[in-house]
């Protein structure tokens, strides 16, 4: 299994560049931060920085959108990143959420999203692509590589994934949701006559390392985590609308929208944001990687049993070098011990 750090680009721009740097030396494979430049700081800049700075980790948006760059532009950046340090750069991508509701705008349609993927993903790998009806190519790009991994959800989305997706990016820890779309996503792939295991899996959510398995520090963690339910809940509740409670939809991902009634975008990913309070308990430990260090190895063993490639842990809390810390020691080199004893 891989591993990856997700950040925020908060200013000051340098301590994202020092959490990714430190991420690095921890053992972990990836930076992800958010992309939504009006919330938050603008990334790609930032990824310039971490990677003069850094050796081997790769760098991408979790997620990025057709909605808000020119799909050329975007590709024109990742093409770029990679003549300057290497192919160390990754696309999640998905219908658009913070970076477009918070100036009222929608999620793209799914035809939208397809359409980017492939645009974004030809152009930054070298190649000729169409688009609006002239035929475009870099003319100075030469050996760019880059991999577009896709966020999803709802069952349309998730056939996307399985369709045009290098990767799935799943942006929540749950086992039986996990199992429901891996396997959603990979009969999409088969179907098309793609190989479905040749589609990487990434399971993202907040990981808290506590020092004990003490009631006060699962309360501390809970608290400190419970914005990721609320997250969440802005893109299940377009699925439950849709869909409809009865649907193929796991119960498990829509029994706690129930007690959701508004969401402040200006909160969105924020540890106390006063509009996750709805999210109960269960659905923040069932979402998070939360408490000890053997607690995130035995759900991590569990994951990767799913058939999940990578774990991206979103570092939006008050423990995030201690945590860092502990993956680097115990947690990684022990998901990489397991696999070493199977081979």
């Amino acid at each position: 299994m891989e591993f990856g750090a997700v950040l925020q680009t908060n200013p000051p721009a340098s301590r994202t560049v020092y959490l990714a740097k430190l991420a690095e030396q921890h053992g972990f494979d990836y930076a992800w931060t958010f992309d939504s430049h009006l919330l938050w700081q603008e990334p790609y800049v930032i990824y310039s920085q971490i990677l003069a700075e850094t050796h081997r980790i790769k760098v991408g948006p979790m997620v990025t959108n057709p909605a808000t760059r020119d799909w050329t532009v975007t590709a024109s950046l990742y093409a770029t990143l990679n003549e300057m340090y290497g192919n160390r750069t990754i696309c999640g991508i998905g219908r658009g959420d913070s970076a477009v509701r918070v100036t009222n705008g929608a999620p793209t349609t799914l035809k939208t999203l397809r359409e980017s993927i492939h645009v974004i993903r030809e152009l930054a790998n070298s190649r000729s692509v169409e688009y609006n009806g002239a035929q475009l190519q870099f003319p100075w790009s030469v050996g760019s590589e880059l991999e577009v991994w896709v966020a999803a959800y709802g069952p349309l989305a998730l056939k996307l994934a399985g369709e045009v997706g290098d990767g799935f990016i799943l942006q929540m820890a749950d086992l039986d949701v996990a199992e429901w779309m891996i396997a959603t996503v990979r009969e999409a792939a088969e179907k098309v006559g793609r190989d479905p295991l040749s589609i990487k899996f990434c399971v993202a959510a907040p990981m808290y390392i506590a020092n004990s398995d003490e009631q006060s520090d699962w309360e501390h963690m809970r608290d400190q985590c419970r914005w990721f339910g609320g997250m969440v809940g802005n893109h299940v509740a377009d699925i439950v609308a849709k869909y409809g409670e009865g649907s193929a939809v796991p119960k498990a991902l829509t029994d706690y929208i129930a007690g959701r009634e508004g969401y402040d975008y200006n909160q969105h990913g924020r540890a106390g944001n006063a509009h996750a309070e709805f999210v109960p308990d269960e659905i923040v430990d069932r979402f998070c990687v939360l408490g000890t260090a053997d607690q995130h190895i035995e759900k991590l063993k569990a994951l990767k049993e799913l058939g999940v490639d990578q774990f991206a842990g979103y570092l939006q809390h008050d423990n995030k070098e201690e945590t860092l810390r502990v993956y680097g020691e115990t947690v990684i080199p022990a998901m990489r011990d397991q696999i070493t004893a199977k081979v």
